[in-house]
């Protein structure tokens, strides 16, 4: 039997440990925290999932076999960590982000609402409609209960006897298939998935020029009783203010409203502090104050930092390493939802070398999947 070593157990190591094992593989995950690891990029309480992708078309594009790959998990795991909330996208502008999604959404025949700032306020009356510009309505999209999905996947794996190893990667050999452990021994396999998050761009050589980790900083919080229940039934919202402007999720299935800036921090250590400072947790507050109404009565329920591994242009690395290497990385906080979808995929490129171009492309999201590269998702719908 054909063997693999997969390094990180969040969502893009577990769910290449997972798409390996239905491919008949015996896998191996190395993980240096607990699982779910509480400082991992995969381990919150919520991730986003939705069509609307701005100029990234190609990545628009892959939300449908996302989601057909999460119904795929979902169905084997017997457990759907997914409700469905739909997108409110506002603008101050009548351009950018929000006109490119709206272009692009309507090419491919996806029906978007478009609102005025009146309509935004009858609508969802806990939002100030001042300054909006823009907006629309998605009906598909939602949230990914992401802390619960990376518990449910190492569940699945220990269903399948998939190890995983509380360990600590020192180094690899992609041409060998082999891990080197901070005490010396050595994992080796058939086969080397390197996916370690914000780690990664530190351990394998030539990443740091190309992808970075970053510190993000969200905040949870509690609204106002006469308003909760409306925000319990909000669809998620992406307001794109002129200074990056800020997105909320919320409050679904037990989890907290949060909020969290749309920028991009400045590079950061991933074992660098967890805890948000006063002052960070204030600068996010001051991107949200303009839309959402009275927000000084909502109370703080926490700050915490986050990290990603972020790509300049926001685009995934997946590609060969060695000769029997692969490395995921890049995934810019937008990877969560496309975590089983590029397992499958990486799963069926391992054993066809053809593929191997192809997936990088496509990952990417500069091409469409090659023929074969998603077969596993025939006859699976979204």
């Amino acid at each position: 039997m054909e063997t693999a070593v997969v390094l990180g157990a969040g969502i893009m190591g577990l769910s290449a440990a997972w798409a390996l094992s239905r491919a008949g593989i015996a896998v191996r995950v190395v993980e240096q925290d607990a699982v779910p690891n509480p400082r991992g990029s995969s381990v919150d309480d919520h991730r986003l999932i939705r069509h609307a992708y701005g100029a990234h078309e190609g990545y628009m594009r892959m939300v449908d076999p996302a989601y057909a790959a999460w119904d795929l998990l979902f169905a084997e795991a017997g457990e759907r960590l997914y409700v469905e909330t739909g997108v409110l996208a506002l603008s101050q502008h009548d351009g950018g982000w929000l006109a490119e999604s709206r272009d692009a959404l309507a090419a491919d025949g996806r029906a978007t609402q478009t609102l005025d700032a009146a309509a935004v306020a009858a609508a969802y009356p806990f939002l100030r409609p001042e300054g909006i510009a823009a907006a629309f309505r998605l009906d598909r999209g939602g949230v990914l209960l992401a802390r619960r999905i990376v518990a449910m996947l190492a569940r699945l794996l220990a269903a399948r006897g998939v190890p995983i190893e509380r360990a600590q990667a020192t180094g690899f050999d992609a041409d060998r298939a082999s891990l080197t452990l901070s005490d010396g021994s050595r994992r080796e396999g058939d086969l080397l998935v390197l996916a370690g998050g914000p780690w990664t761009p530190g351990l394998v050589p030539g990443l740091a020029a190309r992808v970075r980790p970053t510190r993000q900083i969200i905040l949870r919080l509690a609204p106002p009783p006469e308003i909760a229940e409306a925000w319990a039934r909000a669809p998620m919202l992406l307001d794109l203010a002129a200074d990056g402007g800020f997105y909320a999720v919320p409050p679904v299935a037990g989890t907290p409203l949060k909020i969290g800036d749309h920028r991009f921090a400045p590079t950061a250590d991933p074992d660098g502090p967890r805890d948000a400072t006063p002052t960070e947790a204030e600068e996010i507050l001051g991107l949200a104050r303009h839309r959402i109404r009275d927000l000084d009565r909502y109370r703080l329920l926490g700050a915490a930092a986050c990290w990603y591994d972020v790509e300049p242009e926001e685009r995934f690395v997946l590609e060969r390493v060695g000769a029997r290497g692969f490395v995921m990385s890049g995934f810019s906080g937008h990877g969560f939802k496309f975590g089983p979808v590029l397992g499958l995929a990486l799963a069926r490129a391992a054993r066809d070398p053809a593929l191997h171009g192809p997936l990088a492309a496509w990952a990417a999201g500069t091409a469409p999947p090659t023929p074969g590269l998603l077969d596993e998702l025939q006859g699976h719908r979204p």
